[in-house]
């Protein structure tokens, strides 16, 4: 008899369709709503994507789901699951965002660093309250789970399969032990039953590979000589093509999309189908990727166009590429249009403070090669132990991006309507902590362009790394790195200016964009246990993005 894994997630919610993810315990028919879908099998393990079609926008409309027509969800006493679709010229959106989510708080007790888990937090507050106050998306900006780095629960798991005094060392190694960390972090209760109610859209980041991926080809080149990197890289993006990939894309995506055609109609076991996706995924040739793993999708007001910032890099033959060419076409053709606001969301922040801007780019500089060799090595030595592996370590991809934001902005990619976005908004978290920036271009623009970043979830960063970040937005702080960075090589001009409005904090937190028409708001909470354990919500900021926006 099938029982439930992992699931129901709420996947992609159109005006009249939805998508809803399962994993089972064994081949089974899977029905939600009168739609019905077998799973198909990878090494054992058991997933359907169910199809809801037929849905009236602007609905409320309870589900459940039933294996080979028996009931398995809800759970008894549990609220009720929902599917809510988008209403039709709707002017409204509420969108919750974050990104670095370690395991659960119950794998983690007793560990003194962590703190609350702002999703545990936003699950409590939802079922308090009624749906017409619920937010209408999710998206989840990177490290959904953490592959190198385990709770006590799964390193013990995999020392017993592995003698974890040897390289990768306490890590998970392939696709099965994958399905461990996903079972880990959504079978939590109160997130399970978030993600079954609110549709979630998801991208990758280093953690749920390795720390620093893809950093730079050098990297990619140690990493590949290894006799443990195939099976893991594998491993991953198998794991993610399965359990995040496959419910960023609307159901028409879905039936055009030629892997998971074959995979639905496979009838055995696709695990070698998903290996050989996998290698080719990672490979890099004529300066492209073997796969895309960015998306799009139109939420009434607001375009959300999703960036992947770790795989799509483009890092052989001389090239640094943040996504390589073809992709980064693709990207700017999606933001043709009429819309009141574009998100772009990406793991990585595209604006850092201004000080560990130039450290990057001026880093990048070095390890090209611009002072010799020498001087290349330790630059790469600096690249890899700071991390300095974000947009502005991507000058060229930085550069071609604010390029896009102008032409977005100045309404050069409007549609009929011929008026440009109101706001053009960057959604990233990665470097645990929350704060906003708006950039400020020597072109007066229609749009409003800020960088909005939020993270962690549930993690923390260290106290030495709290004052770093503080000190680093000080205007004294950017002058002083600018003139030491100029005496040993000059840093790159940068083709924009931006300033701090808000932050940064600190402590696990969410952010939720509230959109209505043209008018923007931001409200970025932390997420604190009370007397009782239960996880409540402290408001760190509330802002208006739009006022004064004349346009």
């Amino acid at each position: 008899m099938a029982e439930l894994i992992l699931g129901p997630l709420l996947r992609h919610v159109g005006t009249c369709d939805a998508t809803v993810w399962v994993e089972t315990s064994e081949a089974c028919t899977v029905r939600v709503l009168g739609h019905e879908e077998r799973t198909w099998n990878v090494s054992g393990h058991h997933y359907a994507l169910v199809v809801v079609e037929g849905l009236e926008p602007g609905s409320t409309t309870p589900y459940e789901v039933t294996l080979d027509g028996r009931p398995v969800w809800p759970l008894p006493s549990a609220v009720p699951s929902m599917i809510r679709t988008l209403r039709k010229d709707d002017d409204t959106l509420v969108l919750t965002f974050g990104s670095c989510r370690f395991a659960t708080m119950s794998t983690t007790e007793g560990n003194r660093h962590l703190g609350a888990d702002a999703l545990d937090a936003y699950a409590v507050r939802m079922a308090e309250q009624s749906p017409d106050q619920w937010p209408d998306a999710l998206l989840l900006l990177g490290d959904q789970v953490y592959a190198d780095e385990l709770s006590p629960e799964t390193e013990a798991r995999v020392a017993e399969i592995h003698d974890v005094n040897e390289p990768p060392g306490p890590q998970v190694r392939n696709f099965e032990e994958y399905t461990w960390l996903y079972a880990e972090s959504w079978t939590d209760p109160q997130v399970r039953w978030l993600m079954s109610t609110v549709p979630t859209s998801m991208i990758f980041d280093d953690h749920d590979v390795r720390d620093d991926w893809n950093t730079s080809e050098s990297w990619r080149d140690e990493l590949e000589a290894t006799s443990w990197w195939e099976e893991r890289i594998v491993g991953a993006l198998s794991s993610y093509w399965v359990y995040q990939h496959l419910g960023n894309l609307a159901p028409s995506h879905l039936a055009e999309n030629e892997l998971y055609q074959r995979v639905r109609k496979h009838g055995g076991d696709v695990e070698p189908m998903l290996r050989e996706f996998a290698s080719a995924a990672d490979e890099e040739a004529d300066g492209a990727k073997g796969t895309q793993w960015s998306y799009r999708r139109d939420l009434g007001v607001a375009r959300l166009l999703v960036i992947d910032s770790r795989c799509g890099r483009v890092l052989s033959g001389g090239r640094r590429e943040m996504v390589s060419d073809p992709e980064f076409s693709w990207i700017e053709r999606q933001t043709e249009g009429d819309y009141d606001h574009l998100l772009v969301g990406t793991s990585l922040p595209w604006l850092l403070p201004r000080a560990l801007h130039d450290l990057e780019s001026w880093d990048e500089r070095l390890a090209a090669g611009s002072r010799g060799p020498r001087v290349a090595a330790v630059a790469e030595k600096i690249r890899r132990g700071a991390d300095l592996e974000h947009w502005a370590a991507f000058r060229d991809s930085f550069d071609r991006l604010a390029r896009l934001f102008a032409e977005v902005g100045a309404g050069r990619k409007a549609g009929p309507a011929g008026r440009a976005p109101s706001t053009i908004s960057v959604l990233s978290g990665d470097v645990h902590h929350a704060y906003v920036a708006q950039a400020h271009y020597a072109e007066k623009l229609q749009s409003l362009v800020y960088q909005l970043t939020c993270s962690p979830l549930h993690n923390y960063v260290p106290a030495a790394m709290k004052v770093a970040f503080r000190i680093s937005w000080r205007r004294a702080t950017e002058r002083t790195v600018r003139f030491i960075l100029g005496r040993v090589s000059r840093v790159p001009p940068v083709p924009i200016h931006w300033s701090k409005v808000a932050g940064p904090f600190f402590g696990d937190q969410v952010a939720t964009l509230h959109l209505n028409g043209r008018t923007a708001r931001l409200v970025m909470e932390q997420a604190r246990n009370d007397r009782d354990g239960t996880p409540r919500f402290k408001t760190m900021t509330d802002l208006e993005l739009t006022t004064g926006n004349d346009y």
